[in-house]
């Protein structure tokens, strides 16, 4: 939070004195404390007023090489649409958020060189973005403009397959869990702190009598992290074309 104040008055050391001896024949070293003493110290970084670190143990992270912890603060309010919540990344005396303020805790994962963060955000009833954190200039930053959510769905819009496919709720991009060992439980051997696997869901308004719910089912596509690129590994293609289908029968 930035804090503005008043700046301090010049001094000019000709004009004032100490005593009975002329300030400007103070040593250097006297001069200057008294230069420091005038002006204010610079505030520590953290959440503004009103923001409570929150006591829930599932919301704490921590980097694999320990450096980096997560805190998240929440800022109650009696109308629950008007609950905010922070996510402070704290490195020593440092403190950075992760921006943007959301309504929600969340959950996060890192990749095993602790240079790559993904925030898995819940914002309403069965939906949830991601946003990509990279750690540079000795703290995390957003890594993309937009949210890695939208360019998830942007990317499968972008393909012929997907049929102009349209979803009115339960919105939702999922991270596959495999961050920290580059996925090996797929039995793929990729490089380590290369990939992401997202996979996306979604649920329509319009379907048959028959249907209690119809929609998209766990597509999922792999992001880049060196090139920021998508695209569809051929491990995947079989289950993303069962996940255009996805429905449920009454």
């Amino acid at each position: 939070m930035t804090r503005f104040r008043r700046p301090a008055p010049s001094l000019t050391l000709g004009s004032l004195t100490l005593g009975s001896l002329p300030l400007k024949r103070l040593t250097l070293g006297l001069a200057l404390a008294l230069t420091l003493a005038a002006s204010p110290a610079l505030a520590a970084s953290g959440p503004p007023p009103g923001f409570v670190l929150t006591d829930n143990a599932e919301l704490a992270f921590t980097s694999p090489d320990g450096a980096t912890k997560l805190e998240q603060y929440m800022k109650d309010s009696e109308d629950l649409f008007e609950v905010k919540w922070q996510v402070w990344a704290r490195r020593g005396d440092q403190m950075t958020e992760l921006k943007p303020e959301q309504g929600y805790g969340a959950g996060f994962r890192f990749t095993s060189d602790s240079q790559w963060l993904v925030r898995m955000q819940k914002t309403g009833s069965g939906s949830q973005d991601l946003f990509l954190y990279h750690f540079e200039n000795g703290a995390f930053v957003n890594a993309t403009q937009k949210s890695l959510s939208d360019l998830a769905w942007a990317y499968f819009h972008s393909r012929p397959d997907t049929g102009n496919m349209k979803l009115d709720y339960h919105i939702s991009a999922n991270l596959m869990k495999g961050t920290e060992d580059a996925y090996r439980w797929l039995g793929v051997d990729w490089p380590n702190n290369r990939y992401l696997v997202i996979s996306l869901s979604g649920a329509m308004d319009k379907h048959p009598k028959n249907v209690a719910v119809k929609g998209l089912g766990d597509w999922k596509c792999r992001y880049d992290l060196k090139t920021g690129k998508f695209d569809v590994p051929a491990m995947f293609a079989k289950g993303n074309a069962e996940a255009l289908k996805w429905e449920i029968k009454r």
